[in-house]
This record gives structure tokens, C-alpha cells and sequence, in this order.
């Protein structure tokens, strides 16, 4: 289970009498997840989710990633909406650690991804940049090129543990993207880790965007470009592309993609399968003592950026 820091029912509901959202009645650990401790309470006026925020994800950026759900949710997106105590603050500390909570949302994520969760992804992913236009924060991609390199830094002496030559394959890939790293495309807030887990379902729906943890100002297109990579690959690492061109078009039925933007999908596509092969491999390597959550397999996005190393235009992601 992903929870690194435990809350007895007391604490908790002492904590709970700085807002105004009842008393406590159930708490129960998510097992989803890797990056911070989350918990489903009830509580006698409804349905929450806490997330107690640990050593990943910096204090100083909690107040940025509060507010651009604020922003978002009155701007119609479907995101969880922080809760405010009754001195009008969202961000708070229990168990001596910061810690916020969020309104609870409806639905279910998807294990198997049909074509049509593809498209209402993409036209999710769209009017979530459209709305995010207007959020007056930015906040620096820390997972752009610059953190590449400090993760390769740490995963190299053991990275070849892991598979002979990924080493090198690593850096090989960071040499390779760094001279060419598109800088002049449109901009704006992403979510940056939009993958099946992340987003609900009713039915075949759209009901919810969550885990808005590494949210950032970047290139639009690289937002796409990272759900190209967790939408449309098979088990077996095969690309579906038909679930691809789903993805695409029904993104730019809600905002065009410019040809600058469509020329850089495959080298974004590339940074984006780099960028979790890396922070896979990372975890994967330095995993934390006593959490119950086995990290992910790195070499699934090694596989995956080796399909984005072999393509030539953007027509093999299904555009015509």
C-alpha cells in the first residue's frame, strides 16, 4: 500500500475540526499511487480525499499545485477541488508534514484503454491546457532536460544491474535530445503525468482528472506527447496507433495543433519515454524502506523509447 506516514483515528479527527466538513467517520489508506500518502475518509458530511505530501514533492511548490486546482475547477475542468479550513487555508500540517484536502471524485480508471478512452483523453488533455491558460502562476519543469541528467547522474553506477548497456543508452539518448530540445513552442500549463491511473471513468467518460503533483509550465504539445506514451502502447510494448490517432484528433477538435507542433511529436515523444524510463529507473533502484508499493518496471519505457527512436515523421502516430 502506498502510504508512507500512518494517522490514528484521533489525530485525525482533531485534525478534521480545522474545516467544516463534519466529523470523522472512516479513514482507509489508497493502496494507488507512489509518490505521497493518500486516504479515503468519510466523514459525516461526505466523501474526501487526504493526501499527506512526502519527501518527492517540495513544500514550496504545494501552494502552486493547490491553487491551479482551484483555478481549474472553476473553470469547469473535472479535477479534485481542495478544501478550504474555516481560516481559509487549503495547505496544512499533520504528522508533521504538509498535508491538503481534496473533494472525493466519481468513477474509475481504466487497466485496458479501448480507443475511445483515448479520444476522450485527448479532448480532456485540451480543455485542460485551454483552461490552465488563464492561471496567472507558472512553475519550471523539473523533469525537463536539466533533471534528466541529474537523474541519469544518480541511476548510472547501477543502472546496468538493471540491463547490461543501459547506461550508456541513457546518456546516449540525453546527448541526442538536449542539442535538438524544442524551446519555441506554444507554452502553457501541463499536467504532465496525465496516465491511465491518473483519469475517470463512467462508462466510456470522462469523469476526473487527478494527481495534478507534477503539474508545470512546459510545451503544450509534450503533454500529448506523454499520453501518447501511456495511452497508446499494448502490454507488450506494441504501439496501437489507431488509439494514437483516436488520442490526436479528438485533441485537436478542441485545440489545433500548429505544424511546428505536429513536426516535434516524435522527438517529444522521445524526451517523454526518457522521462519515465528515468524516474522509473530511478525508484526502481532506490527504493523507499518499509513502503508496500513495488515500483514499475523501467525497461517498459526503455521499449517504448525505442519505438519513438525508429520513427520518421509524425504520420506514425496516425496523422495523415
Amino acid at each position: 500500500m502506498a502510504v508512507y506516514t500512518e494517522v490514528d483515528s484521533e489525530t485525525l479527527a482533531t485534525f478534521l475540526t480545522e474545516y467544516a466538513i463534519g466529523d470523522l467517520v472512516s479513514c482507509k489508506g489508497i493502496a494507488e499511487g507512489v509518490e505521497n500518502s493518500n486516504f479515503l475518509i468519510h466523514t459525516s458530511a461526505g466523501v474526501f480525499i487526504l493526501t499527506i505530501y512526502e519527501k518527492r514533492v517540495r513544500p514550496e511548490d504545494l501552494p502552486f499545485f493547490l491553487a491551479l486546482l482551484d483555478h481549474l475547477a472553476d473553470k469547469g475542468t473535472a479535477c479534485p477541488r481542495p478544501i478550504h479550513g474555516r481560516d481559509g487555508q487549503a495547505l496544512r500540517h499533520l504528522m508533521g508534514k504538509p498535508a491538503a484536502i481534496v473533494s472525493f471524485l466519481e468513477g474509475v480508471s481504466v487497466r485496458r484503454p479501448k480507443p475511445e478512452h483515448c479520444a476522450e483523453v485527448g479532448r480532456a488533455m485540451a480543455k485542460l491546457h485551454l483552461n490552465g491558460a488563464s492561471f496567472g502562476q507558472r512553475r519550471r519543469n523539473d523533469l525537463s532536460v536539466e533533471g534528466w541528467k541529474t537523474l541519469a547522474q544518480a541511476c548510472q553506477p547501477l543502472a546496468d544491474g538493471v540491463r547490461p548497456g543501459l547506461a550508456k543508452f541513457i546518456l546516449d539518448e540525453i546527448t541526442f535530445l538536449e542539442g535538438r530540445w524544442p524551446t519555441r513552442l506554444p507554452v502553457g500549463t501541463i499536467h504532465a503525468d496525465l496516465f491511465p491511473d491518473n483519469v475517470f471513468f463512467i462508462g466510456d467518460r470522462v469523469s476526473g482528472l487527478i494527481d495534478f503533483y507534477f503539474a508545470c509550465t512546459d510545451t503544450l504539445a509534450y503533454d500529448l506527447a506523454i499520453g501518447l506514451n501511456a495511452w497508446c502502447f499494448e502490454l507488450d510494448h506494441a504501439f496501437n496507433v489507431t488509439k494514437a490517432r483516436q488520442l490526436l484528433a479528438a485533441y485537436r477538435e478542441v485545440r489545433p495543433l500548429s505544424p511546428d507542433e505536429l513536426a516535434a511529436l516524435p522527438l517529444l515523444a522521445r524526451g517523454a519515454a526518457l522521462r519515465f524510463l528515468l524516474t522509473r529507473l530511478y525508484d526502481w533502484l532506490h527504493q523507499v524502506e518499509g513502503a508496500l508499493v513495488r515500483p514499475k518496471d523501467p525497461l517498459e519505457y526503455s521499449a517504448k523509447l525505442r519505438f519513438h527512436q525508429a520513427v520518421q515523421s509524425p504520420a506514425a502516430y496516425g496523422l495523415s
